[in-house]
């Protein structure tokens, strides 16, 4: 089943002879319950298309779908409400609340829409993440790892129709990052989660049932399940 389609994407910034195509009529789908990476050398518009996919920028043309909503037809309102209550995000940078602790930061999305939690999926969120010892903290009492499971609950906790991973591991060590990843694997494994991932780490993108890659703004190809092996040679032929 389709969590997520573009279907003619195409995104282009500027005009007349200072304008630049981002994305080129791309037609990509994202099954649900899956674990999909973003890939492609830098410019070649994987942040472009995460930010059209989730509704966080309107592409010039195409058509962008979430289950059965069309973003490109929603006003901003609508927009912002689908955003909220069905997309999930994780990004490089945590952007936890420093004055808030790491259960206050998790539940965020909730008390914003004014929503009670499901006390049974936060203990479940919380235990997922390892997190169910470290809830009073506050940021600056948590590791880079740590606070990066608070951003993952966080993206968890409204039960996401999709949750976008940005570089998720961007900031983090090889270990801390490793944990990071296997979170957002069993996200899908255990918790029946879609993830789209943007990653210039092989190594990140192996752990992913599939990789798609783009050039120049386009779809080029997709593997399933690969390793990191085929990831670094496919990158190297798409330079």
């Amino acid at each position: 089943m389709p969590a997520l389609q573009a279907i003619g994407l195409s995104k282009v910034y500027g005009s007349g002879d200072t304008a630049v195509t981002a994305l080129d009529r791309v037609d990509i789908t994202f099954t649900a319950g899956r674990f999909h990476a973003v890939m492609g050398a830098s410019g070649s518009g994987k942040s472009t298309l995460m930010h059209c996919l989730a509704g966080l920028d309107r592409p010039t043309s195409g058509t962008v779908r979430i289950f059965d909503a069309d973003l490109t037809t929603l006003n901003d309102e609508k927009l912002t409400l689908l955003r909220r209550d069905h997309v999930g995000f994780v990004f490089q940078k945590f952007n936890l609340l420093p004055v808030l602790s790491a259960q206050e930061n998790i539940l965020l999305p909730l008390t914003i829409a004014g929503r009670r939690p499901d006390r049974q999926w936060f203990d479940q969120v919380a235990a997922a993440v390892g997190l169910t010892d470290r809830l009073g903290h506050r940021p600056s009492e948590l590791s880079g790892g740590q606070q990066q499971r608070v951003a993952v609950a966080r993206a968890l906790i409204t039960r996401p129709w999709v949750v976008f991973a940005d570089e998720p591991t961007g900031n983090l060590d090889s270990h801390s990052g490793a944990e990071v990843l296997g979170l957002l694997r069993d996200a899908v494994t255990a918790l029946g989660q879609t993830v789209v991932m943007v990653t210039h780490d092989m190594h990140a993108a192996a752990h992913c049932d599939r990789v798609v890659f783009l050039q120049d703004g386009r779809y080029a190809t997709a593997l399933e399940s690969p390793a990191a092996e085929e990831i670094a040679a496919m990158l190297e032929r798409a330079r």
